[in-house]
């Protein structure tokens, strides 16, 4: 269970340390251009998209679907409150500065990257056939046909 955490804790991590990168840049990089501090922001959410995918891609082979869209959804859930209650004191902000709206789009882009970027991952992996369920289902198959039929005496 420990370990199960820790990578839940690591990629959660992971999650919020793209974003404060994103803040930084958009901060010190483009401090009065809204319009670059948008594309920015942008760019946040693709990469944070891509980490998911490709998590949901690698876990997915390994764990049944129920175990690790659990694990995905809980890094993304600590990720998303640290990046809305958090992450704007390090460009300097506060959490409902830009009002409630801004504060809600961001939660709704969060998931909607997030389940997006899982959904794709996941879609390659089933359509490669790499998935946990579909590797076990073949090696089902292959064990039924190597053993030999048995004869039935009538």
């Amino acid at each position: 269970m420990r370990d199960r955490w820790l990578r839940i804790g690591v990629l959660a991590g992971v999650l919020f340390a793209v974003n404060v990168v994103a803040r930084v840049v958009a901060r010190v990089g483009f401090d009065e251009d809204g319009e670059a501090q948008d594309r920015v922001s942008l760019g946040m959410f693709v990469v944070i998209g891509l980490i998911l995918a490709v998590m949901a891609f690698l876990w997915g082979r390994r764990h049944p679907a129920g175990r690790w869209i659990a694990d995905i959804g809980a890094a993304a859930i600590i990720a998303v409150l640290l990046t809305i209650f958090v992450g704007p004191f390090v460009s300097g902000d506060t959490p409902f500065e830009g009002g409630a709206g801004d504060f809600f789009a961001q939660i709704w882009l969060y998931g909607a990257f997030a389940i997006g970027g899982s959904l794709v991952g996941f879609l390659i992996l089933v359509a490669l056939g790499l998935d946990y369920r579909s590797v076990g289902l073949k090696r089902y198959a292959e064990a039924k046909m190597a053993k030999p039929r048995r004869v039935v005496r009538r």
